[in-house]
């Protein structure tokens, strides 16, 4: 940090595995990238290149090229394995993955319908390949999971191989743990964690009240995902009590 001050919570150290910051990259020019890691780099750990943004970005090797100069690995979203998936092209994406670098891959069903087993059974062939995350929820409001079998799929990805699960939100931050108003399903949230351990979770969180919650809830280093370029550094603010939503949470009882 630029100067010294007390009472800062520690934050883990990159590369972490914990305290995870991923940032959704939605379309940002080669330019715009550079620009936006001169100021964040130290502070975003992974890089998801949104839905399917990734098959038609220009100059796309060019671009990852950029990220890797920063050693902050890529993956390409959830949606776009889904749709070479529902084309019966997975061992395309294998392939795709393979030819832009990409070692990093999510299995989401959010999109189609995948038996479980059957998504389990992606999860474990991609460990061979890569570092697995896995998306547990579904993109459309109207299916409402319960909180048990939230439990129930994280635990089974997991065990599949995944190295993360991540907590749907969508991009807005309006369906899975949040209602569509942004909300947070609290008890969805605090049922999950008395069951599958919080340094195994990415919570998508591209809204700042979510992001709070998520602070006040773990602490500093919970994994937050679907973060905007753009809000990095003000997070970064925020995890360590220096933004006023959380500028009393980390002080002494007797300076709050």
């Amino acid at each position: 940090m630029n100067f010294n001050l007390t009472q800062i919570p520690e934050r883990v150290a990159k590369p972490r595995q914990k305290g995870l910051t991923m940032v959704m990259d939605k379309g940002l020019s080669i330019e715009e990238s550079k620009h936006f890691l001169s100021v964040s780099h130290p502070h975003v750990d992974i890089v998801k290149f949104g839905f399917g943004t990734s098959f038609v970005t220009p100059n796309l090797r060019e671009k990852l090229e950029v990220y890797r100069s920063y050693d902050i690995p890529v993956y390409f979203g959830g949606t776009l394995f889904e749709a070479f998936l529902i084309r019966n092209q997975f061992e395309d994406y294998i392939n795709v993955c393979k030819e832009f670098g990409i070692a990093y891959m999510e299995v989401s069903d959010g999109s189609i319908t995948i038996p479980h087993a059957e998504k389990c059974g992606y999860i474990e062939k991609l460990t061979k390949h890569g570092t697995v995350l896995s998306e547990v929820g579904s993109k459309d409001a109207a299916h409402i999971i319960p909180p048990y079998k939230w439990i129930e799929l994280m635990r089974a990805e997991l065990d599949a191989g995944a190295t993360y699960v991540i907590a749907e939100a969508r991009e807005a931050g309006n369906v899975g743990i949040y209602r569509g108003s942004g909300e947070v399903r609290e008890g969805l949230v605090q049922e999950i964690l008395t069951q599958i351990p919080e340094e195994k979770i990415i919570w998508e969180a591209p809204q700042k009240a979510q992001q709070l919650y998520f602070i006040e809830l773990i602490g500093c280093n919970v994994n937050l995902g679907n973060i905007a370029p753009s809000e990095v550094i003000s997070l970064e603010t925020m995890r360590v009590g220096l933004r006023g939503d959380t500028f009393h949470l980390f002080l002494n009882k007797e300076m709050a």
